[in-house]
């Protein structure tokens, strides 16, 4: 299965046997990846695009809707140092799960929420998850947050990455005026 292609020095970043790799859909990219990089035992993140069948899309293809494919953050992490559930939490804490037609301000298929697990014991947590976020009372609507098995994930385009450092007064400006920032403060205080 293409994952993307990440170069990591095992020695430097931990033993290769601990390194996982993690896929979420939570809405626009650029606000997925700020969450994950703070993370200790996160090693690296990538944004790009997977559950879709069109291969190596462009930003301007996914955009359009057509595609199948959701703006995504893949995460590299030693599990020795963080787990799994760690990841889903920061996952929640990070979306509207109960909104079936995107995230804020950004609507369409491409900006739905999942979870894109690698094995069943991901599959089994993020369930769990999403059952004890469901259970919790938080939320007055539905947890329409998809589960699904990885596809394929295309690293997007090099302006993308780490967008939120490289664009910082424009990311900020746009967290605020999508409605994530208020929303999530509301939610999770």
């Amino acid at each position: 299965m293409l994952m993307g292609c990440v170069m990591v020095n095992a020695s430097a970043q931990g033993d290769a046997k601990n390194l996982k790799t993690a896929i979420f859909a939570g809405g626009c990219f650029w606000c997925m990846q700020p969450p994950y990089d703070k993370l200790p035992g996160v090693i690296s993140t990538t944004v790009g695009y997977t559950g879709g069948a069109k291969p190596n899309p462009s930003y301007e293809e996914v955009s359009s809707g057509k595609t199948g494919h959701l703006e995504a953050v893949q995460v590299l992490y030693d599990s020795s140092k963080t787990s799994y559930r760690d990841l889903l939490k920061v996952f929640w804490l990070s979306i509207d799960p109960t909104d079936p037609r995107g995230q804020f301000a950004d609507q369409g298929s491409q900006y739905e929420t999942a979870i894109f697990y690698a094995d069943e014991e991901q599959k089994r947590l993020a369930e769990e998850s999403r059952q004890e976020l469901a259970a919790s009372g938080r939320f007055s609507k539905p947890i329409v947050t998809q589960i699904l098995l990885a596809r394929p994930f295309y690293p997007a385009e090099q302006y993308h990455q780490k967008y939120y450092q490289k664009n910082s007064l424009h990311y900020n400006l746009y967290r605020q005026g999508s409605g994530r920032e208020g929303y999530l403060e509301r939610v999770w205080k």
